[in-house]
């Protein structure tokens, strides 16, 4: 019976089009967590833990942070199906307040341009991270067909590096890696993935 409740939840989630923008995501972001077999791993906004717990062998930890405790609730059941042993879940929203946290890398997919307060969450993850520790957000570049009260329209590569080096990022590097047919708002657009160093 479980099962069931289980996979209904998992399937309101995780959409066909949800798993396969993961995918390609997962993809990219693999090969900046090699060596990582020690350090620890965020996934923030993590929603049913499609992308974290994708690249739980690549690292020692992964905490999925989100603040939709019924994604969460998927992403345990995922966690114990799956019988991952080095992955759990926290239900926070760190614009609101930010729990005693620290990790060597965090993971943001698709989920600044959910969040008014670009710079303060930037801020926030700052803090987060360890010295060292590298910052990897994915999200869609700007995209002028796009107008929507509750979401940023993506966001150019020299406004987002400008922000991140204002928190307090050494480097930044930005690359466009994918172009999809309406997978932003149904209209085409294309992702980058930024990585960052403290």
């Amino acid at each position: 019976m479980e099962d069931n409740v289980f996979e209904q939840m998992a399937r309101r989630y995780d959409t066909e089009e949800r798993i396969k923008l993961a995918k390609v995501i997962v993809k990219v972001v693999r090969p900046e967590l090699r060596n990582s077999k020690s350090k620890s791993l965020i996934d923030y906004g993590s929603g049913t833990g499609l992308i974290g717990l994708d690249l739980s062998d690549l690292v020692d930890s992964v905490l999925l942070v989100d603040s939709s405790k019924e994604m969460l609730e998927v992403a345990k059941a995922k966690i114990s199906h799956k019988g991952i042993t080095n992955s759990r879940v926290l239900s926070s929203d760190f614009t609101q307040e930010t729990p005693e946290l620290k990790a060597d890398m965090i993971v943001m997919s698709l989920v600044l341009l959910h969040i008014p307060d670009t710079k303060k969450i930037l801020q926030e993850l700052f803090n987060i991270l360890n010295n060292g520790g590298k910052l990897l957000v994915i999200d869609f570049d700007k995209n002028d067909k796009i107008n929507h009260p509750k979401v940023h329209n993506g966001f150019s590569h020299e406004e987002l590096k400008t922000k991140l080096s204002e928190v307090g990022f050494k480097s930044t590097e930005i690359k466009t890696f994918y172009h999809g047919n309406r997978i932003f708002m149904n209209q085409d657009a294309s992702m980058f993935i930024s990585s960052s160093i403290k």
